[in-house]
C-alpha cells in the first residue's frame, strides 16, 4: 500500500476510533490541493491536509461539529477561495465531509507510487533516505545482505526490506523503469550492482554514492567490459539535487529524493 493516509484510516477505523474523512471533491482553477485529496479529522486529531491555511481551519471545525452529530450524513460545500475565504489562490473547489466508515475505505483507491525503487545500502545515507521516503507514495525494496544494518523500528508500509546475497542477483527482478540508488558499504559491491543495472538498460534513474573520482574510476572499468556509452551517460554520481554541499545523511537525503522527485517528474 503506497498511501499512508488509507493505512491511517484503517487503523483507526479498526480501532473504533470516531472520525471524519474530508475530501476534495473536484476543483477547479488555482487550489491549495487537488481532487482526490484527503484528510482525517478526529476529536482530538487531524491526519493528512487539504491545503492548510482558513480553508483547513473552516474544514476541520466543520468536521468536528459533524462528528458531535452521530446521525451525520455526507455533506458537499462548494467554496470560492477568494470571494468566501479571501485567499488569494483564486480557484473553486467542493469539500465533501462524511463519516470514516468501512465503505470510505473501499472507495478510496490505492495512490499509484511515484517510483519504484531498489535501494542498495542499510547505512546511514540509506537509512536517511529511506526515512524521507517513509512519507512519500513511492514503492521501495531496501536491499542488504547485512540483517544487523536494518533499524530495529518498523518501516512504514511501502518500504520492503530484503537481506539477502548476492544483493546484485535482485536487479533483474525490478520492473521495467525502476529506480535504483547504490550505496553500499563496499566499493566492489557498487561495482557489481551497478553494473547488473547499467547492463539492464530500462533504468528510469541510477544514482551511485560517490565523488567525481569515483565516477571516473568506475566509468573507466565499464568501458572496459564493453557497457554501452549511451547507458554510461545515464549513470547520475554523484548523487543529488547540485548545490547543497553538506555531508551529514540528513543533508545528502534531502538532495537525493528531491532528485529522485525531479526524476518521476519527467514525461
Amino acid at each position: 500500500m503506497h498511501d499512508a493516509l488509507k493505512h491511517q484510516a484503517q487503523a483507526w477505523l479498526a480501532a473504533g476510533r470516531p472520525a471524519m474523512l474530508v475530501q476534495v471533491l473536484e476543483h477547479r482553477g488555482s487550489v491549495p490541493r487537488e481532487a482526490g485529496t484527503r484528510m482525517l479529522v478526529a476529536a482530538d486529531a487531524v491526519a493528512g491536509t487539504i491545503g492548510g491555511g482558513h480553508l483547513e481551519l473552516q474544514a476541520i471545525a466543520r468536521a468536528r461539529s459533524q462528528l458531535a452529530d452521530c446521525s451525520a450524513q455526507p455533506q458537499d460545500q462548494a467554496i470560492a477561495l477568494g470571494p468566501t475565504l479571501g485567499q488569494c489562490c483564486g480557484g473553486a473547489l467542493t469539500l465533501r465531509t462524511a463519516p470514516l466508515d468501512a465503505a470510505a475505505i473501499a472507495d478510496w483507491p490505492d495512490e499509484a507510487p511515484l517510483f519504484t525503487l531498489q535501494l542498495y545500502g542499510a547505512g546511514h545515507v540509506g537509512r536517511a533516505i529511506v526515512r524521507l521516503l517513509g512519507t512519500l507514495p513511492c514503492a521501495v525494496q531496501w536491499i542488504d545482505e547485512r540483517e544487523g544494518e536494518f533499524p530495529t523500528e518498523a518501516a512504514s508500509p511501502h518500504i520492503q526490506r530484503l537481506c539477502v546475497e548476492p544483493v546484485q542477483a535482485e536487479v533483474r527482478l525490478a520492473p521495467p523503469g525502476a529506480f535504483y540508488l547504490v550505496l553500499t558499504h563496499s566499493h566492489d559491491l557498487d561495482l557489481a550492482i551497478t553494473e547488473a543495472i547499467l547492463r539492464r538498460g530500462d533504468f528510469g534513474y541510477l544514482g551511485l554514492i560517490g565523488s567525481a573520482t569515483k565516477r571516473a574510476r568506475f566509468l573507466h572499468r565499464f568501458q572496459q567490459r564493453g557497457i554501452a556509452a549511451a547507458a554510461l551517460a545515464r549513470l547520475t554520481c554523484p548523487i543529488g539535487v547540485p548545490g547543497i554541499t553538506g555531508k551529514q545523511p540528513e543533508q545528502i537525503a534531502v538532495a537525493v529524493v528531491a532528485q529522485l522527485l525531479q526524476a518521476a517528474s519527467r514525461p
